[in-house]
């Protein structure tokens, strides 16, 4: 979502705890949910970048940092909807954007919200 936009109607954001992350990933780790939302009513799962396993792709649903880390984040190509692979995780994250790697704080990355991706979703 952009600074000041609406989500649109229908949509849910869910928000989860990092034991609920886990279960998560050990459910699609095993098998696939192919499973469409009701029709009407979209849900979207998203937690912060910096939660996601080394590996995982994912989609940027939003930024949440000040106006001016927004900014450089969006000229780094952290742009919503911009798809993104997490490479590594220690003390910061290196992931791929745009073809390019990027390195960044974990805590910049606990301001970039995803939405991780299904594997027919891979990052290009």
């Amino acid at each position: 979502m952009r600074d000041c936009e609406v989500p649109r109607p229908g949509v849910e954001i869910l928000l989860a705890t990092e034991s609920q992350l886990r279960y998560f990933y050990r459910v699609v780790s095993k098998k696939p949910s192919f499973a469409k939302p009701a029709k009407g009513s979209e849900q979207t799962f998203v937690c912060p970048l910096s939660k996601l396993r080394a590996g995982a792709a994912c989609r940027i649903k939003q930024l949440s940092a000040s106006p001016e880390i927004v900014h450089r984040l969006r000229e780094m190509g952290f742009c919503e909807e911009q798809r993104v692979k997490l490479l590594s995780q220690h003390n910061n994250v290196i992931c791929q954007v745009c073809n390019v790697r990027v390195g960044i704080s974990a805590e910049l990355a606990d301001s970039i919200w995803v939405e991780p991706l299904r594997a027919e979703e891979k990052v290009a």
